[in-house]
């Protein structure tokens, strides 16, 4: 442990020259935070490989790849809408236009990064079109060699450059995980991910067949069943409450034939269209994770500490792993907690002592009778794991009213899905809220945050 604080105590008197990978949400907060600290660190590099900040939140009509064949990343599609309030979706110090309406359309959100980004001096320091192709360490705890294609008008040319650490915020909506279903590849009908969906009209007059019943799969549910001629979700949890009533639910798929499905439970359905709403695989290509101490796991990539250190390489941060949590707030006390680490304001133990930290705490979420590939939902642990990560790097921790709408919100959302976005929240303070409906009716007044 001493030697590897040592370590750091001698990095943080330099000024260190960090790379950051991706300018979505998590990658600006990386660079705001990055650039307050100008006595600890030059200023960033942020490699972005499309032509404009924002990552997921970017909506394009274009699926697959773009003129020049390079993949569309973003997931979005036209009618999203938030299923968190900006109340609690807003990074702690750069709150939304508080006259916008709790539940926001994707355009909001964009718009609201493109203000953080102006208003954070961000701008000058992203580099558009550039794809990070190779991240390798340099022997001796001397850095890292990223090489990175830049994309020019018809043309590429590869750049390599030395950094002395890496966050890698990449998200993980953009690489689509179909789930391997005996005679999928016999279906005739059209197949599709969610990540390729993108507005109602194309699915008009026919039977659909929503596979998952998260987030996706739910809201894809509520835009289709105006114009489809048939909704059916088919999913292995509880019934998801407030459907629409011509909204079908089945369980799991069990095998797919030519025209046909058939479901857990012996039925048959003939969908005209089949579209896997079942999530996405995290991807590091320009990452030699062997060499780096890491493997891909059945939730992603590990060990890491604290959900986003590489312990045998404590200059390499993943920002964003985590899912089922309040986003920006998470990528702000990620991102204070590994500047603290660069800057040695917090000491780290051995790597030996974070690989066995990280690997118990794996093996007692599985006693606890997990599924490994969910390890990194945090769900309701996201509010000790910020808090740990606050007091560990010494800022603020969230504001507890933050937490009290998130929970309020998911009851809402459990007790009905076509309804909870008609609340409207206010923030009174760091513990108080209150919420009305559109209507302008009070539903509580100064709640106080627990």
């Amino acid at each position: 442990m001493l030697k590897r604080s040592r370590t750091y105590c001698k990095m943080a008197s330099k000024k260190l020259r960090v790379a950051v990978i991706g300018a979505g949400a998590a990658g600006l907060c990386a660079a705001r935070h990055i650039l307050a600290c100008p006595d600890a660190f030059l200023p960033p590099v942020v490699f972005e490989a499309s032509d404009q900040v924002g990552g997921t939140w970017v909506y394009t009509e274009q699926t697959g790849e773009d003129a020049e064949g390079w993949p569309i990343h973003s997931s979005m599609y036209r009618d999203l809408r938030t299923n968190l309030p900006k109340e609690v979706m807003a990074f702690p110090d750069f709150p939304f236009d508080p006259s916008l309406p709790s539940f926001l359309h994707h355009s909001d959100v964009l718009a609201y990064l493109e203000s953080y980004r102006e208003e954070s001096g961000i701008q000058d320091h992203v580099r558009f079109r550039w794809q990070v192709d190779d991240v390798r360490p340099v022997l001796g705890d001397q850095g890292w060699d990223i090489r990175a294609t830049v994309r020019g008008s018809g043309s590429t040319h590869r750049v390599s450059e030395h950094f002395d650490a890496v966050m890698v915020c990449t998200g993980h909506y953009s690489v689509p995980y179909i789930p391997p279903i005996p005679g999928l590849d016999s279906f005739q009908g059209c197949l599709l991910h969610s990540h390729s969906y993108r507005c109602t009209e194309p699915f008009a007059g026919l039977t659909v067949l929503l596979v998952g019943a998260g987030a996706s799969g739910v809201d894809l549910a509520l835009q289709l069943s105006p114009v489809a001629a048939r909704v059916v979700l088919s999913h292995h949890g509880p019934p998801v409450c407030g459907l629409p009533e011509d909204v079908l639910q089945v369980p799991r798929l069990l095998k797919v034939a030519k025209e046909t499905v058939e479901f857990r439970d012996g039925s048959v359905l003939q969908p005209d269209v089949l579209i896997f709403c079942t999530g996405y695989r995290y991807c590091f290509p320009f990452l030699p994770l062997a060499q780096l101490g890491l493997q891909e796991t059945d939730y992603g990539v590990g060990p890491l500490h604290r959900h986003l250190l590489a312990p045998r390489h404590p200059s390499l941060f993943f920002i964003g792993l985590c899912q089922l949590i309040c986003p920006f707030p998470h990528f702000h006390c990620q991102v204070l907690f590994a500047l603290a680490v660069l800057q040695g304001r917090c000491r780290l133990p051995s790597a030996a002592e974070m690989e066995a930290d990280a690997q118990e705490q794996l093996e007692r979420y599985l006693r606890e009778g997990g599924l490994a590939r969910h390890f990194l939902k945090l769900k309701a642990q996201q509010w000790s794991y910020a808090k740990e990560l606050a007091h560990l790097a010494g800022f603020p921790p969230l504001p507890p009213a933050v937490q009290a709408i998130y929970e309020a919100t998911r009851a809402r959302r459990c007790h009905n899905v076509s309804t909870y976005r008609d609340t409207k929240y206010h923030l009174l303070g760091p513990d108080a809220w209150e919420e009305v409906q559109d209507s302008g009716t009070d539903l509580e007044d100064n709640r106080k945050a627990e």
